[in-house]
Order: structure tokens, then sequence, then C-alpha cells
């Protein structure tokens, strides 16, 4: 059986994240709201736990779309530093002027 990347894990991570997103957070909700009955949060909190691991959003790293390089990320272009200068030289991203790379 084949190892997979980390690249794959990631994508599996973010779907099981998208998946879980409303389920967790309607757990969250019961857990953090103080005018319940302390047995009914903590109810709560123990189904948040039997909930996957990786589908928590924390668990999900940014990641290049060019590359899949976990540093260096912006947030805005969704790819690393090392991409965007690459095609930033090449003239691929409108509006990036060359500075004194």
């Amino acid at each position: 059986m084949a190892k997979k990347s980390a690249v794959e894990n990631n994508e599996k991570k973010r779907r099981l994240a998208d998946k879980y997103a409303a389920k967790r957070a309607a757990l969250k909700a019961i857990v953090d709201d103080r005018s319940l009955p302390i047995e009914e949060r903590f109810a709560a909190t123990l189904k948040l736990a039997e909930l996957p691991r990786n589908s928590a959003a924390v668990r999900v790293r940014n990641r290049c779309e060019v590359t899949g390089r976990p540093r260096g990320f912006y947030r805005k272009l969704k790819m690393s530093r090392i991409s965007l200068r690459e095609l930033g030289n090449q003239g691929k991203i409108p509006g990036l002027v060359k500075s004194s790379w």
C-alpha cells in the first residue's frame, strides 16, 4: 500500500472539516451556553470528542495551490512566496510589479 502524500492528507482533512463543520459548531454552541444545565453541556462535550480528530478546522494546514509547500503561504493568493516570485517574474500575476528582488 502506497503512503499518502502530505498534500493528499491535507485535502482529506479539509473535506472532513467541511463535512463536520455544522455539527461541530452546534455542539460547541451547546458547550459554551452557560444557561444550559451542566449535564447537557457535558454530554455535548462527549459528543464533540467522539467526532474524528481530523474534522477540526485547526488541523488543516494552509498549503500552496501550485506546489503544495506549507511554509511562506500568502492567504490572499493561496500560494507560497516562492511560487509568487516565480509567477511574478514571468508576468503571470496581474498587478504585481517587480521591486528590487
